[in-house]
């Protein structure tokens, strides 16, 4: 019986062609995302590991904390004198005091170089030999003043600096200009992710990222011989106990980047193997069609071994061993696929600037393990109940029918269960939009899959009345072939159902995630253009971090601003719980984002008063007058009187908003993520250019328009939109397949029906017409309801996020739901060409003498 499964395997390579490439996808994918995890994570690592190589001890600071009673605990960073000290430790070599912070490049037209989270700047720690062992140069030397740095290979190539050019570097403050006095390389993890790296001398990085005679780290290298464990015990009691500080071994801290790094990958594996996990789900659907339509072509041959003595048993396991053949086939080539794509993701990272560590490729066993029992177990799965039926088949009815089908019971308790998973997803999703917030969206996430899966169980009921009700059109536009096809589209339900099931779980998904994003969208461009109403907004570059306070004041006083308002955040605490404040400017801040005030007067910033959030006033019962006891950041008790109380403006201001002078007096370094600026004559180049040259071009800083707000803000949709788009693309393609498969086998079953038809008088033509019309009227069948079912799972997620989305309304995006149908029709028409063909190019004679 091995043999025979062999014999049939080789006997219908076409079909199983099909079977192979929708395996094939999942695997390669799930091999594919698992070597370049895996091969990323080792590069990292192995880089990690090397930067600590010479590191016996490390000793960090993690800087000063507020207690309850807001004053400061414990020590800026790592002294001066605790360095001197460690020195002194029998067994130390060197001890190197680190201090860093971000510090931008920028390139000839004043651009930033690099990556903006991973530009940094540090400080060049020589040992008493004169080199620092971190770095190695390549050319000139470490800084040795103030007025002087060094710059990475790769930083200073981009940049075209050599040893001795004037750069232009800049942290969170002004930009200033240090001559380079060397290049270096490193093993830095950072710099090797496409970020920059500047060193300095100590004294100047102490002064631009801590305090004078502090340090943030110290690495120690240990003598020959020495055990970095007892340097680790000897070095620990000379911090005092200091809670904010803590000391562990170079290899532990190697292992713990690997462990952060290896939990960074983990975020992007998952996402990686959800679209294997989804093209492994739609193929099960044509694997399963694959060896149903095998089966009816060998109804005769298989119950011809019955009459010989094969068991029903011997019948299955002969199906299922093709499985297994088909399954052991698909996994092998989908692993080397999985390798290839591994290798092409590692090359479009490195040509996209995320330069990648050098290293080998890694296949792991577990890999390889994944790749077989997944191809393998996806296709025995798919095809046990084609096997299943094949053992029912009786031999004497076999003989003499080319395909038995269903029984009208079967197809009665699919209904019906189908019905019962359709309930149960209904209720479950309609409770989530009562409940309504996280809670809803997860009942919501969980009817969702129960709905879902009682359509699929439905699909070859519906089929019946939604096809007919486009029968006439067809018949009218098309003539005979367009009535013909839609009496086929629905001859056999079942395989009509499985050959539409790919298309709706692909569009279901696509069409909910683009109703949100569009929705998404929508709500924050009307947020950005209803309430921004300043020119350009001034943040770091580097997409996050504070700005300076210089900056506000440089601009306030330059030539062509009209209005600046720094929008600083900080925290108030208000009875027993901290609370999010923003402090503004409040002569302007009325001029740059529009505020509807509800009551009072914003003017009442001006006069050290506080204006509260509506929500906010509302739930803890203030209104203007109220007078809230407060404790600010530095520990001071204060009072501040209600003073206006105005529309939430969530993600653009705090529930509390108090004047900018008020943070400033009790908090030393205020964090401002952002200024906003008006210019004299409105958003033009000529604004953009004052707001630039106030800022004296200043590479870490970015300057958006309006435009750049609403980009900014709709970025990660549009990000999330593109992903499910290629989501789409993938069930596509497996849907073609399917669709081909389900055409072939209609051929197949209507051989002597088409050479009759074609004896009466239905030319070639009509019936390459038919076919295709077939072909479309399923594909539309099923993108018609995943695009239906889509909108209502949007529809019904959306409801959950509109007390937390100001302006959130539902928004059908018809264009693109358009484009949807128009690609689902396509889909028809292209796995239409060979079916039809084939059709058409029957001999009729032939054809009709045909059992």
């Amino acid at each position: 019986m091995f043999r025979t499964a062999l014999r049939n395997v080789l006997a219908h390579k076409a079909r199983l062609l099909m079977t192979v490439l929708a395996v094939t996808l999942g695997v390669a994918f799930v091999s594919g995302t698992l070597v370049f995890t895996d091969t990323l994570g080792k590069a990292l690592s192995g880089q990690s590991a090397k930067s600590y190589d010479h590191v016996a001890v490390s000793v960090t600071s993690y800087g000063q904390s507020r207690g309850d009673d807001g004053q400061k605990e414990g020590e800026p960073g790592i002294s001066q004198q605790t360095l001197d000290k460690v020195k002194t430790v029998k067994g130390v070599d060197t001890v190197s005091g680190r201090i860093s912070g971000f510090a931008g490049v920028g390139d000839e037209n004043g651009k930033l170089i690099g990556t903006g989270w991973a530009n940094r700047g540090s400080n060049y720690a020589p040992a008493a030999d004169g080199k620092d062992p971190s770095y190695r140069f390549t050319d000139g030397n470490g800084p040795t003043g103030a007025e002087q740095i060094a710059l990475d290979r790769e930083t200073a190539d981009k940049g075209g600096y050599k040893v001795g050019d004037k750069v232009r570097v800049a942290s969170n403050g002004p930009v200033k200009e240090y001559t380079l006095a060397g290049v270096f390389t490193t093993d830095d993890g950072q710099v090797n992710a496409g970020g920059s790296l500047v060193l300095f001398d100590t004294a100047t990085t102490q002064k631009l990222y801590l305090k004078p005679g502090y340090y943030q780290e110290l690495s120690v290298s240990a003598k020959a011989g020495a055990s970095a464990d007892q340097l680790l015990a000897d070095i620990k009691p000379l911090l005092g106990g200091d809670k904010h500080t803590k000391a562990q071994t170079g290899a532990e801290l190697a292992k713990e980047q690997a462990d952060s790094i290896k939990k960074q990958m983990s975020g992007m594996s998952t996402m990686l193997l959800v679209f294997a996990g989804i093209a492994l789900f739609v193929g099960v659907f044509l694997i399963y069609n694959t060896f149903t339509m095998l089966v009816a072509q060998r109804t005769k041959e298989l119950a011809l071994l019955r009459a010989v003595g094969a068991k029903r048993g011997q019948v299955m396991r002969s199906v299922l061993s093709e499985a297994l053949v088909v399954g052991a086939i698909s996994s092998a080539i989908g692993l080397a696929c999985g390798i290839g794509l591994a290798v092409a993701m590692r090359s479009l990272m490195d040509s996209m600037g995320a330069k990648i560590p050098a290293g080998d490729l890694v296949v792991a066993p577990s890999t390889i393990v994944a790749a077989v029992v997944i191809g393998v177990l996806v296709t025995m799965v798919a095809a046990v109940f084609p096997a299943w039926r094949t053992g029912r088949i009786p031999p004497v009815a076999a003989m003499g029918s080319a395909h038995l089908p269903a029984s009208s019971k079967s197809l009665l308790l699919r209904n019906v269960f189908g019905c019962i998973l359709e309930l149960l997803g209904l209720v479950m999703v309609l409770g989530g939009v009562s409940v309504g917030g996280e809670n809803g969206r997860y009942l919501i996430g969980g009817g969702a899959f129960f709905l879902l899966i009682g359509l699929i169980v439905l699909l070859p009921l519906l089929s019946r009345p939604l096809i007919a009700a486009v029968r006439p059109l067809l018949e009218k536009v098309f003539g005979v072939p367009g009535k013909l096809a839609a009496q086929n589209a629905v001859r056999n339900p079942r395989r009509t159902a499985v050959t539409a099931a790919s298309l709706t779980i692909g569009l279901t998904l696509v069409t909910s995630l683009s109703v949100l994003g569009i929705t998404m969208g929508k709500a924050v461009d009307r947020m950005s253009t209803d309430k921004i109403k300043a020119d350009y907004k001034v943040s770091m570059a580097m997409g996050g971090g504070s700005l300076d306070k210089s900056v506000a004041e440089t601009l306030s006083k330059a030539k062509g601003i009209k209005a600046v308002s720094p929008q600083s955040a900080f925290s108030l605490k208000i009875g027993d719980e901290f609370r999010a404040a923003s402090g503004v400017n409040p002569a302007a801040i009325g001029e740059m984002l529009n505020v509807e005030v509800v009551s009072g007067s914003l003017s009442s910033l001006g006069k050290g008063e506080v204006a509260v959030a509506e929500k906010t006033a509302t739930s803890r019962k203030l209104s203007v007058g109220s007078t809230l006891q407060v404790v600010y950041e530095d520990g001071q008790k204060g009072s501040l009187k209600v003073g206006a109380v105005y529309k939430d403006l969530e993600g653009l201001l705090s529930p509390y908003v108090v004047d900018d002078r008020i943070l400033s007096a009790h908090s030393e370094e205020p964090y401002i993520p952002e200024v906003y600026v008006n210019t004299a004559g409105g958003e033009s180049k000529a604004g953009e250019k004052a707001v630039l040259d106030a800022l004296g071009n200043n590479p870490a800083l970015s300057i958006a328009t309006k435009q750049d707000m609403r980009n900014e803000m709709g970025g990660m949709i549009n990000t999330a939109l593109n992903i499910m788009y290629g989501l789409l693309g993938m069930a596509l393609i497996i849907s073609v397949l399917g669709v081909v498969n389900t055409l072939a086998m209609s051929v197949f079953e209507r051989t002597q029906e088409i050479g009759m038809l074609r004896a009466i008088g239905l030319d070639r033509s009509r019936v390459k017409n038919m076919i295709r019309l077939e072909a479309v009227v399923i594909s539309l069948f099923g993108a018609v309801l995943g695009i239906a079912v889509g909108v209502f799972l949007a529809w019904a997620v959306g409801t959950t996020l509109t007390k937390s989305v100001p302006g959130y309304a539902l928004v059908i995006p018809y264009d693109r739901i358009g484009v949807f149908l128009l690609l689902a029709g396509v889909v028809g028409v292209l796995a239409a060409m060979w079916p039809a063909r084939s059709a058409a190019r029957l001999n009729m004679l032939t054809a009709i003498k045909t059992e």
